[in-house]
C-alpha cells in the first residue's frame, strides 16, 4: 500500500506544479522567458564579436594623393591579416586629400601577418608592426570567444535541463568575455599607435573602421547580457523580498 500512495502523491505534486505554471524542470514560464531574453542579448554580442574578429576592417591607412597620378594606395588590416589596395584616383572624392576609403573598388592583395607563421614583424608603408601587441590582441579575442561558448553552453543547460545553478557561471562568462573584447580593442589601439610612430618619413593618415565599431558594441552588449543573467540568478528576483525573508525565517 505504500508504493501506490507514493506514486499518487508524486502525481499530485506534478499536477499542482503545472497548475502554478511550473515546467517540472524547476523553471516557471516567466523565468524561462526572462532567461531566453537575456540569452538573446548575449547572442547578439557573440555575433558581433565573431564578425569583428573575423574581418580585417579594424583600421584603414591612407596615403596622400600624388599629382598627375592615376592610382593611389591604401591599406586596411585587423587582428589576423592586412590588405593592400590600389585605388583609382578618379573614384576618390576630389576634395579628399588622402586615398580612400578602403571600401572603394580596386586591386586588392591580402595576406596573413607573418608573426603568426614565421614570427616576423610586418611592414606596412615602411612602418613596422609591434608583433607582441598584435599577438596579444589576437589571443585575447580567441579567449573571449571561448568564454562566450562556455556561457552559451551553461545557458543551454539551464533551459533544457533546469540546472539553475549554472546561470551565475554563465553570467560571469559573458561579462568577462565582454571585458576581454574591450581590452582587445585597447591593445589593438596601442599596436596601431606603435605602427604609425615607427616611421615618420612617409606621411600617412589612419582611421578606425566598422570592425572596431562592431567590437565596441559587442563588448557593451555582452556585459549587459551577462549582467541581466546575473540579476536573474539572484533569488530575490523570483519572488518578493518580504516573501524571501519570511521563507528564510521559517526555515531557521
Amino acid at each position: 500500500m505504500m508504493w501506490p500512495n507514493f506514486f499518487m502523491q508524486e502525481e499530485e505534486q506534478r499536477f499542482s506544479g503545472r497548475g502554478r505554471g511550473q515546467r517540472g524542470k524547476g523553471l516557471t514560464d516567466a523565468q524561462e522567458g526572462k532567461i531566453k531574453l537575456a540569452f538573446f542579448v548575449a547572442l547578439v554580442g557573440v555575433t558581433l564579436t565573431v564578425l569583428a574578429v573575423g574581418t580585417e576592417f579594424w583600421v584603414e591607412i591612407h596615403t596622400f594623393k600624388q599629382n598627375h597620378s592615376l592610382t593611389c594606395e591604401a591599406a586596411h588590416f585587423g587582428l589576423w591579416k592586412f590588405c593592400y589596395k590600389k585605388l583609382w584616383v578618379e573614384d576618390v572624392d576630389e576634395y579628399r586629400a588622402t586615398c580612400g576609403p578602403a571600401e572603394l573598388p580596386g586591386d586588392t592583395n591580402c595576406s596573413y601577418f607573418k608573426f603568426f607563421t614565421t614570427g616576423e614583424n610586418a611592414h606596412i608603408f615602411q612602418r613596422v608592426t609591434h608583433k607582441d601587441l598584435n599577438i596579444s590582441a589576437a589571443i585575447l579575442s580567441l579567449l573571449s570567444i571561448t568564454l562566450m561558448v562556455m556561457g552559451s553552453i551553461c545557458i543551454t543547460m539551464v533551459l533544457s535541463k533546469g540546472v539553475e545553478f549554472l546561470l551565475k557561471p554563465a553570467s560571469f562568462f559573458f561579462i568577462l568575455s565582454g571585458a576581454l573584447v574591450l581590452i582587445t580593442m585597447e591593445i589593438f589601439r596601442q599596436a596601431v599607435r606603435w605602427l604609425m610612430s615607427s616611421n615618420q618619413n612617409v606621411p600617412l593618415e589612419y582611421e578606425y573602421s566598422w570592425s572596431v565599431a562592431c567590437a565596441a558594441a559587442a563588448g557593451a552588449v555582452l556585459i549587459f547580457g551577462g549582467g541581466c543573467c546575473l540579476l536573474l540568478a539572484l533569488p530575490t528576483l523570483s519572488k518578493k523580498p518580504w516573501e524571501y525573508c519570511m521563507k528564510k525565517g521559517d526555515s531557521s
